[in-house]
């Protein structure tokens, strides 16, 4: 399963302190090869990526696709939409809410299987629990919820694609262009002649959580 990672431009567009508009700017989906090495803590814009974007041609086109029904939503604990589940494996990042809501959310910091009964839920932001194979970290009492419609691209042939890309296209110089999101697909992906698509789960492309 893709992994999904904020850049550090991430916190300030949610909450208000970045020079970015998810509903109404540019945002674009774009693919980068093996050859990238991810730095999300220092890097910040379209420039310091480009180098290692897919080359255009063979049904894809430099710069990537822009990200279409784009939404922003905060949604309290309570009202979170996936409540924890017996014997399920969950991926790190995945966001629960206890089955009987107690007004907070736990992150995964740690893949694996969900245990037959629920564990005992922590109550403090940042405190811990081990549930079988799976760790949880109280991270809040809601979360903004970055989301689009799927990217995709048709007729598309590649065999060194490894990472997808968001950041904002409206800024005029790659120089100013926020990185926003990187999806590690874990792998080389390859397709030939066929339909790419980054599926966005039910929880959106990412969940802040808001303590």
């Amino acid at each position: 399963m893709p992994i999904v990672q904020m850049y550090r431009n991430t916190p300030r567009l949610a909450f208000g302190a970045n020079p970015s508009n998810w509903g109404s700017d540019s945002i674009f989906a774009a693919l980068l090869t093996t050859a990238y090495t991810p730095a999300q803590d220092t890097e910040d814009f379209w420039n310091d990526v480009v180098a290692n974007e897919l080359a255009n041609g063979n049904g894809y086109i430099t710069n990537g696709v822009a990200l279409a029904s784009k939404t922003l939503t905060y949604t309290a604990a309570n009202s979170w939409a996936v409540a924890w589940a017996a014997s399920t494996a969950y991926s790190v990042g995945a966001i629960v809410k206890p089955v009987a809501g107690n007004g907070f959310v736990y992150r995964a910091t740690a893949a694996g299987t969900s245990a037959g009964s629920e564990p005992t839920w922590p109550t403090v932001i940042g405190a811990t629990v081990v549930d079988s194979g799976v760790t949880w970290t109280c991270v809040g009492r809601g979360a903004v919820v970055f989301g689009a419609a799927n990217p995709s691209w048709a007729a598309i042939t590649f065999s060194t694609v490894r990472y997808l890309v968001i950041y904002n296209r409206t800024p005029a110089s790659d120089a100013t262009r926020p990185l926003l999101f990187l999806v590690d697909f874990g792998a080389a992906q390859t397709i030939t002649g066929g339909t790419f698509t980054f599926n966005i789960n039910s929880q959106g492309i990412y969940a802040i959580p808001v303590p």
